[in-house]
């Protein structure tokens, strides 16, 4: 197999979009090719690769509104979790393997930021694609209390199963840098470095004015 990733800005909110792909078996999948899907199916045609796949992370409409056009444009099936309002053709549950090419895209239910999120890994190469669960020293946004504990849970799991030198891919821009690794995280995130779901909650709720004190955007 001969890999081909590429992160993509896709404009939205600072979003990414991805493209993977095996140059060998000449397929490829797409992750939350949202806003202008056209670029990231270009992008694809210009590596020499059939879009098979367009996997999406959770059903937030500024991460499915290109599906639409990017089904158009490649006839590639829509992957995502099974109550996904992207309404996938193939739906994901918690530890589904995808094959595209010689590539094997894991998928682990993370729920919190939104009820169907999913974050994708790719154990042969350290790659996590983590959408809005986990950005490079923030993590998703959250409603309530209530999602905001399920939204830890997501993210213990997380920390507790995959190593440290995993490769952290995220759904936005928002970081100091556009990707980091779980090792990084672990040690520079703040929201990682609460020691309890209460430290969390409270972290979260004081954000906007940490945000305030440290120049975040």
């Amino acid at each position: 197999m001969r890999f081909v990733f590429e992160q993509i800005r896709i404009g939205g909110d600072r979003n990414f979009g991805y493209l993977l792909g095996d140059r060998e078996m000449q397929v490829a999948a797409l992750v939350d090719p949202a806003f202008t899907p056209e670029a990231c199916v270009e992008r694809a045609k210009v590596q020499g690769l059939k879009v098979t796949h367009i996997f999406n992370t959770h059903g937030h409409e500024d991460h499915i509104n290109g599906n639409e056009k990017a089904k158009a444009l490649t006839d590639a099936k829509i992957v995502a979790f099974g109550n996904s309002p992207a309404k996938p053709d193939l739906p994901l549950t918690d530890g589904t393997e995808v094959q595209v090419g010689g590539l094997t895209l894991k998928a682990f239910y993370t729920p919190g930021h939104h009820e169907d999120h999913v974050v994708l890994f790719i154990q042969r190469l350290g790659i996590l694609l983590t959408g809005d669960l986990l950005f490079v020293g923030k993590v998703g946004g959250t409603s309530n209390d209530d999602d905001a504990r399920v939204e830890w849970k997501s993210l213990q799991r997380i920390l507790k199963f995959l190593p440290s030198e995993t490769t952290v891919w995220p759904g936005h821009d928002y970081g100091a840098r556009p990707a980091s690794s779980l090792g990084l995280e672990r040690t520079l995130n703040p929201f990682l470095l609460c020691e309890s779901e209460e430290e969390f909650l409270a972290f979260k709720a004081n954000w906007p004015e940490f945000k305030a004190k440290h120049g975040l955007k």
